[in-house]
């Protein structure tokens, strides 16, 4: 019974990020908590969606696998490895961007 009531906690966790990551990218909406820090919202609701897919790789087949923990060893290491990658896009999205070149301004008038 703990069993799945950990997978379901895990389960609604992740999708819960995963949607706040959709909604991220598509209509650069962040929560609340996040606003003022987050400078490119689409950027970081990719970087949500990779790690809730990393997170779901990593619980659903790793700890949480009913199955035998040593046949699934290297999804959860990959599932890991999204997971930081996707935080390290969530921490460039806090960063401002480049800033766009625009043309130099003449400094002399045109007669």
């Amino acid at each position: 019974m703990l069993h799945w009531s950990l997978v379901v906690t895990a389960v609604v966790c992740v999708t819960v990020m995963a949607v706040v990551g959709v909604s991220a990218v598509t209509r650069e909406w962040v929560p609340p908590f996040g606003r003022r820090r987050v400078l490119r919202p689409r950027l970081w609701g990719v970087g949500a969606l990779m790690s809730a897919l990393g997170l779901s790789l990593f619980m659903l087949l790793g700890p949480l696998a009913s199955g035998d923990p040593a046949v699934n060893f290297y999804v959860p290491l990959a599932g890991m490895a999204v997971n930081f990658a996707g935080l390290g896009v969530q921490m460039l999205a806090q960063r401002p961007g480049l800033a766009p070149r625009q043309p130099p301004t003449p400094t002399t008038g045109v007669s």
